[in-house]
């Protein structure tokens, strides 16, 4: 009998990416692959103690070039360029050790999967030739989006982008507005050199004659954006939640793991959730990096009070 493929899960060290991510892990476990999961080695050692113990799961990191974490000052601009570059050129180095190491061990890979902001990714797996796959863990729509910004639709989108009430009209999507737009597509983006992480994202996907892309949706959901762009092949495989709360195939399976963000007084909001009657609190939430200035917040509170 051979052996059962072995999946590389390659993650961006956020949360927002490994929540689903270990999801999906799970996911590949429970259909009889192997999987190696692997984030930054710093992001690795907060995970520590967050995730259940898994069969078959394993855990290998990579550096970042700042393996005892990176620090921003309110995720300053030019740090986080900075890290970015950093990322890209250590981490391709110590990934493909990883995985020359995994095939000298007796356990190689057989398909890579790798998510958002790490292009470079798919470039390492191309160089020791295996195949990879793209997770997109945002909307579909959102990747036709980047998609038509990057091949002619760029101005239609910049000028909508300013006008919140003119109509966006692209190949195989309902009519957008500019409030539909992506947030690094809008002029107050602060980070552009992740906008070319994108670009760089649908350039290395360009590369493949059948690309395909496992996305973070489902069918009924978005129905026309995952056929929007002929040239891609996107299978919908989400929502990426815990399954007892999705297909019940692991009623023991009720929550994400994986928490890197446990050390910000996690006790104290659980204890303040937990004392509120059931149904009563509004969660809202920007991402884990998100950084609002004081009016904003101030608004988005007159707003849900």
């Amino acid at each position: 009998m051979p052996p059962p493929p072995h999946f590389l899960l390659v993650t961006f060290p956020a949360q927002g990416h490994i929540n689903p991510a270990l999801q999906l892990a799970k996911r590949l476990l429970r259909m009889g692959a192997r999987v190696t999961y692997s984030t930054t080695v710093s992001a690795q050692h907060r995970m520590t103690g967050t995730t259940p113990p898994l069969d078959g799961l394993m855990f290998k990191g990579f550096s970042d070039g700042y393996d005892d974490g990176f620090n921003s000052r309110d995720f300053d601009h030019d740090e986080v360029k900075q890290y970015m570059s950093v990322l890209k050129s250590r981490g391709s180095e110590t990934l493909s050790q990883l995985i020359v190491d995994s095939e000298k061990e007796g356990q190689p890979i057989s398909c890579m999967i790798y998510t958002l902001l790490l292009p470079w990714a798919a470039d390492v797996a191309r160089g020791l030739h295996i195949p990879s796959v793209n997770f997109w863990i945002q909307p579909a729509m959102v990747l036709d989006i980047y998609y038509y910004y990057f091949n002619g639709y760029d101005d239609v989108i910049t000028k909508s982008a300013n006008d919140p009430s003119c109509s966006i009209n692209l190949p195989g999507l309902p009519p957008l507005s500019g409030g539909d737009l992506p947030s690094f597509l809008i002029p107050s983006n602060n980070y552009p050199f992740l906008l070319m992480s994108f670009q760089e994202q649908l350039e290395v996907l360009d590369q493949d004659t059948n690309p395909r892309i496992l996305v973070n949706t489902c069918d009924a959901l978005e129905p026309e954006a995952l056929r929007a762009v002929d040239k891609f092949k996107m299978e919908a495989i989400g929502p990426s939640i815990p399954s007892a709360f999705l297909d019940g195939q692991d009623p023991n399976d009720t929550c994400f793991g994986g928490d890197i963000l446990h050390g910000r007084n996690s006790t104290d909001y659980k204890e303040w959730l937990n004392s509120k009657p059931e149904s009563s609190v509004v969660y809202v939430s920007f991402g884990s990096m998100a950084v609002l200035k004081k009016p904003q917040m101030e608004e988005i509170a007159r707003w849900v009070a």
